[in-house]
């Protein structure tokens, strides 16, 4: 065999070695090769790697250059010669050869970004906002801006109010929560799901309390406050482990927060996230509110069967044994479903108001249907784009006015394409959730008494304003993280190089997905507010997967998996504690362990399926909502 074939094969060994971890048996293998092959310099690049991942960084500055004199072009070899220097704390001589590698290909990013950390490591704050990231693809620089400059500092202070004034999901979430506020502080959302699980058959207890919990993520927390203690007492009720129940409830509520049949203000608060980072990428971009309603209606479905037969094949049959002290099966005790049940006037008014309810569905479906109605959006075929059908709408020209350019006439009207790219009615979502309930949920409480006079009502939305306080106080810092952020430049740079380095691993989007899914789990357990992670996560990783393929869209949607599997186990999580209380009563002798190891199957099965759930969504090609796309950019 000849001499150099022999080396070659003994250093791709030592590559799959290396990447093995184990890095002994790779130097050995790039030693011999240099015997062979003498100066070799893409051996001596891979020894100084694997010198760098044994720890030996000396050994490692020494091949790199063994590398670089021998191929002085290389420039991977001074990229990495440069970290190396970095880390024994030479730092002039990594900005050196970060600098060379510059000079060698200034379209390289990681050699941009090897600069910007040898001059970090310099402590010269002002000198690293030189670094710059070049996407090559466009052949844009971004350059990092340095806050703590003069015009900086001056920025910082100076734009605080807009910041926070300007942070959209602020006024979408305090819209929405006022209708749903008036509804669940009358008692009409309390009574609702009250009476949806009093009429529920035995058989259909267990899916019903698990549907109920998903389904309550459209309120703030009447779900946590009123369903509990509700599911724990028909299960005594017919001779069922309470905790069972509450178990089911609480994975329904908490696990399968993301979920739902219906838009709820989390979608506009999420979308209006999303738009912050997707625009890093491409300042027009869009996310619909409603585009992970068709999966989150799927969604709703898979959870609550699974959630069925958790609870009633794992978490019930693990509690048959116990002591009714340790929340195990009780004697029936019909007094405790009792104090449960509705009173006549609840009946009554939750009659009226229900009515009323669906008076108001009906109207808004019309506004929706109804050509001419306010809501009702026009199509036409785009201009651009022959068979593909787009918002349209209505012009009305004056006298001797010339049609628009690309106006149809269609029913006696002419119609030119719209600047919205969503239906009206999306929109006008958020005021339509708040119309849709507070109507109700006054005349909930008139029913009641609850509303005597106009004076009621203004209480009743300063109650709920003030319960949404801790929402104010999040949106100002979140406001301040995002605009610092952009200021900065380390959206972009982070998303060009993170979308580069993802590039060059090839890794399917089906690993990245599961990858994502897992991150947020993790952050879970340590960051509660699932607003305040998606603050942090939404400009990094969305405009990162972007330059990978992953559209917004599906981004967001593996977020929500992330954030809802693992929020009945986290100790951080602010209803743990409403939780722990109402399991006391029923299991005397249970704590927070009791709570989370019955807790712990729903979160397993429930990550399990729902990203298997998500996997075989996209493989399938199936949109995810109303512009609800899987890849970026968008199909035409």
């Amino acid at each position: 065999m000849p001499s150099e074939e022999k080396a070659n094969k003994l250093l791709q060994l030592g590559i799959e070695l290396a990447k093995a971890g184990e890095v002994d048996e790779a130097l050995k293998l790039f030693r011999k090769a240099l015997d062979i092959v003498p100066g070799n310099p893409v051996v001596n690049y891979n020894c100084g790697l694997a010198q760098q991942q044994a720890g030996s960084i000396e050994a490692a500055v020494i091949a790199y250059r063994a590398a670089i004199k021998v191929l002085p072009e290389f420039t991977e070899a001074r990229i990495n010669l440069s970290y190396a220097l970095k880390l024994l704390g030479r730092f002039s001589e990594a900005l050196e050869a970060a600098e060379r590698a510059i000079q060698l290909d200034a379209n390289e990013p990681s050699a941009w970004l090897a600069k910007g950390n040898a001059l970090r490591g310099m402590h010269a704050l002002g000198q690293a906002a030189e670094a710059t990231v070049k996407w090559v693809p466009t052949g844009k620089t971004y350059e990092a801006n340095n806050i703590l400059t003069r015009d900086g500092l001056f920025w910082a202070i100076s734009s605080m109010v807009k910041n926070f004034i300007n942070f959209a999901p602020l006024g979408i979430v305090l819209v929405g929560m006022l209708g749903i506020g008036i509804a669940e502080r009358t008692g009409f959302i309390g009574s609702a799901l009250k009476a949806m699980l009093m009429v529920v058959p035995k058989q259909l207890l267990t899916p019903a309390v698990v549907f109920m919990g998903i389904m309550s993520s459209m309120t703030s927390d009447a779900g946590y406050i009123i369903l509990p203690p509700l599911a724990a007492a028909l299960y005594k009720a017919v001779g069922r482990a309470p905790l069972a129940g509450l178990a089911a409830v609480f994975a329904g509520i908490g696990a399968g927060f993301n979920a739902n049949l219906f838009i709820t203000s989390l979608e506009p608060l999420l979308a209006g996230l999303a738009n912050g980072g997707a625009q890093v990428i491409d300042p027009s971009y869009q996310l619909n509110p409603a585009c992970n309603w068709w999966f989150m209606i799927a969604s709703t479905v898979v959870m609550t069967g699974v959630g069925w037969f958790v609870a009633d094949g794992i978490v019930e049959k693990r509690l048959a044994g116990k002591s009714p002290d340790e929340g195990g099966p009780t004697q029936v005790n019909a007094s405790d479903l009792m104090a449960q049940k509705l009173s006549l006037e609840d009946w009554r008014a939750l009659k009226i108001s229900t009515c009323v309810f669906i008076a108001g569905l009906v109207v808004v479906l019309a506004l929706i249907m109804i050509p001419g109605s306010p809501l009702y959006t026009y199509q036409i075929e785009s201009p651009t784009n022959p068979g593909q059908m787009v918002a349209a709408e209505v012009v009305e020209l004056t006298d001797g006015q010339a049609s628009p350019k690309g106006s149809v006439e269609q029913d006696g009207l002419l119609l030119v394409p719209s600047a919205n790219i969503f239906p009206r009615w999306v929109k006008a979502i958020v005021p339509l959730v708040f119309i849709v309930f507070i109507i109700p949920g006054i005349v909930y409480g008139v029913v009641q008494k609850k509303i005597r006079s106009d004076r009621d009502v203004t209480k009743l939305l300063t109650d709920s304003m003030a319960g949404m306080a801790s929402i104010i106080v999040m949106a100002f810092f979140a406001g301040q993280f995002i605009e610092h952020f952009k200021y900065s430049g380390l959206d972009k740079m982070l998303a060009m190089t993170g979308g580069q380095a993802l590039g060059q691993t090839a890794l399917p989007t089906s690993l990245l997905l599961v990858a994502f899914i897992l991150m947020t789990m993790c952050f879970n357990m340590f960051v509660g507010s699932m607003s305040a992670k998606y603050t942090m996560f939404a400009p990094i990783f969305i405009p990162m997967f972007m330059m990978v393929g992953i559209a917004p869209e599906l981004t967001q949607c593996a977020y929500r998996i992330g954030d809802s599997v693992s929020n009945c186990i986290t100790p951080l999580n602010p209803y743990m504690v409403i939780m722990l209380a109402f399991m006391k009563n029923i299991a005397p002798k249970g704590g927070m362990g009791t709570l989370i190891s019955t807790m712990l199957p729903f979160t397993i099965v429930f990550t399990i399926v729902w990203t298997l759930l998500l996997l075989v969504w996209v493989w399938l090609g199936i949109p995810l909502g109303p512009d609800g796309y899987l890849v970026y950019p968008p199909p035409n």
